[in-house]
């Protein structure tokens, strides 16, 4: 019976033991990485950037970090959660890899990081929202009215002044390829 009784508790305090062990080993910080230095396409200056810089996923949106590069702009706002958002997310990450030093390409997870959406006009997910290299609004040219592709533009009420461009629904590779192809990016 004694016996009986040491496993009836050890065996659940073993557990126990092994999941805390997990947990803190899956919440344990990895060292921060060090700069990386890149540098535009067709410029000859580089900048020091960190890594956090040139990585897809971000926790808030910093506009005026991100357009103090002097690239096009495409934030996808989304989530991990999110059956249509994991369907963008391959497509997302190839562009992100392809355009780094010629456009910047972000994600942030709205329900992970619920601040990061605040003052952007958000009715779903996944929405990206597009700026041209001086961040300013992209405003579609003619030859983007046949690509099938829906843009709203959302303005200030008390000026009218252009404020967003935004897509709401998932983009393919190709979209966003002939999205930043009207932005300049390759020309």
């Amino acid at each position: 019976m004694n016996k009986k009784r040491i496993l009836q508790i050890g065996i659940p305090l073993l557990i126990l033991v092994v999941l805390v062990v997990i947990w803190f080993a899956k919440k344990g910080e990895t060292p921060a990485s060090p700069p990386v230095q890149i540098s535009q396409e067709g410029s000859n200056s580089s900048e020091l950037v960190s890594n956090e810089d040139i990585e897809l996923e971000m926790t808030s949106v910093d506009l005026d970090k991100l357009t103090s590069y002097g690239l096009p702009l495409i934030v996808d706002f989304g989530s991990d959660s999110c059956g249509p958002c994991r369907q963008m997310a391959p497509a997302l990450q190839a562009m992100h890899d392809k355009m780094l030093g010629k456009a910047t390409i972000k994600f942030v997870d709205v329900w992970k990081n619920t601040d990061a959406a605040n003052g952007f006009p958000l009715q779903v997910i996944p929405t990206q929202m597009f700026l041209n290299a001086e961040g300013t609004p992209y405003v579609p040219s003619s030859a983007m009215e046949n690509s099938g592709i829906e843009f709203v533009m959302y303005s200030y009420k008390d000026t009218g002044r252009h404020a967003f461009t935004m897509h709401q629904g998932g983009l393919t590779e190709d979209q966003m390829r002939s999205i930043l192809t009207d932005m300049g990016v390759g020309k």
